[in-house]
């Protein structure tokens, strides 16, 4: 909208710019044409008059005398000058000094006086060719009254450009007003989910504008199934190899007969069950991904979330000299799915158990914002504390489960990002759910 306007704008500034410039030289061209006219007009006049006064009359401008005539800008103050066939001066009248008797005719612009001031003048015989009339004007004052002239019909340009202006801005935003309402509308799809644009605008070019970004929409959703249907297959499929790899390789490692390679079959049991958790944490990917695929949205008291997550972790807490406590109120009510929520909760607290030092305290915590205020959820461990192990488990370069706390906090409208650590805790991953979400404290 703003290129449109300011290359609209723009012409008709250049437009304008070219009417006012082509204004102003009519004007004076005009103005110029008017006053040689008025000068051949008053010596035709007085060429009729038979008997001028005498010479000996003092030279006076020729002007209105009436109180109740204005004067206004276009009347002129002219002088006249008259000279029999010998070239004698007989009559003057007007401000104008005496010029050199010249026997030629027609316009022309000379210096006379002392100042050598230019006048515009025009000369004429009668018809017997025994008197020549010359009237005379100053040209400043013929330049004045083209200079106003050339002015008034500016003027109005002038003052009309910011009108037009405005009123093309206006048109302009209103004609494209449907086109900002489809922009909104398609900035507001969600890719990750089913819906698609209407076709409910007045100007038919939208129409087929909106059946190419649902046709878009369709086909992203249909790959973005295959893709999820993709993972959840070989994660799948992967799981049951990767479970038999791993009691094979317990069987090995009971068998005295490979004590020996004790070390290499306990790496390929950790590795195997490090890959399973990484297919784990896929099919949670991919399920997470799926637009209702956690139910449909329910009360759920993440209070109580809270603890049946820590009480299944306790076990493998306690078998890494970890300890796993929870702060949180007696009750904490969002809207959500709980199956979504537990996938979100059971990653938190596994990246606190897989990639922290033994013997970190890890606290799960929740709560609310006052009565009916947003709630939030985090999970917090000391495991950067300064007498941690020197070297800690390996951290998850793929960010898988930070990838799918994210979604799920973005399909529940809530914000997932680190925390500043309470004391005596070092890192905190925290989820804080919209008002709106928040059914109450209890």
């Amino acid at each position: 909208m703003r290129q449109l306007l300011l290359w609209s704008l723009g012409a008709l500034v250049v437009v304008w710019g070219c009417f006012v410039f082509l204004a102003y030289r009519t004007g004076i061209e005009e103005a110029d044409e008017l006053t040689d006219g008025h000068l051949a007009s008053v010596a035709v006049l007085l060429l009729g008059i038979q008997d001028l006064p005498s010479l000996r009359q003092v030279p006076e401008v020729l002007r209105l005398r009436q109180e109740r005539l204005k004067n206004h800008d276009y009347q002129q103050s002219f002088s006249v000058l008259v000279w029999d066939a010998q070239g004698k001066l007989r009559w003057r009248s007007g401000a104008a000094p005496v010029i050199v008797f010249d026997p030629g005719e027609g316009y022309a612009t000379l210096l006379a006086g002392d100042e050598q001031q230019a006048w515009r003048t025009f000369s004429q015989w009668n018809q017997e060719h025994t008197q020549k009339i010359a009237v005379m004007l100053l040209l400043e004052k013929r330049d004045a009254l083209a200079q106003d002239i050339a002015g008034q019909m500016m003027e109005p340009g002038l003052w009309l450009l910011p009108v037009v202006a405005l009123a093309l801005g206006l048109a302009i935003s209103r004609g494209l007003l449907p086109l900002v309402e489809l922009s909104d509308e398609v900035a507001a799809l969600d890719v990750q989910s089913a819906n698609s644009l209407v076709a409910r605008h007045p100007v038919r070019e939208f129409d087929s504008v909106v059946a190419s970004i649902n046709t878009l929409l369709e086909r992203q959703q249909q790959a973005l199934l295959r893709e999820r249907r993709l993972a959840s297959e070989i994660a799948h499929e992967l799981r049951t190899p990767l479970t038999s790899i791993v009691l094979q390789v317990q069987a090995l490692e009971a068998d005295p007969r490979f004590q020996a390679q004790g070390d290499v079959l306990a790496r390929i049991r950790l590795d195997t069950l490090r890959a399973g958790h990484v297919l784990t944490q896929l099919l949670a990917l991919a399920r997470s991904s799926r637009g209702g695929a956690g139910g449909a949205p329910e009360l759920v008291d993440i209070t109580q979330l809270v603890r049946l997550v820590a009480a299944q972790y306790a076990q493998s807490a306690w078998k890494r000299r970890d300890s796993i406590e929870v702060q949180a109120p007696m009750s904490v009510r969002v809207v959500g799915q709980p199956m979504l929520l537990d996938i979100a909760l059971r990653n938190l607290v596994e990246n606190a158990l897989r990639h922290t030092p033994k013997g970190t305290r890890i606290s799960i915590q929740c709560g609310a914002v006052g009565e009916g205020g947003a709630a939030w959820l985090q999970v917090c461990d000391d495991g950067r504390r300064a007498n941690a192990d020197a070297d800690p488990p390996p951290a998850d370069s793929l960010h898988l489960g930070h990838e799918i706390v994210g979604r799920v906090a973005a399909a529940h409208g809530a914000v997932f990002s680190a925390a500043p650590a309470p004391t005596p805790y070092t890192t905190c991953y925290r989820i804080d759910f919209p008002a709106n979400a928040c059914q109450g404290l209890g």
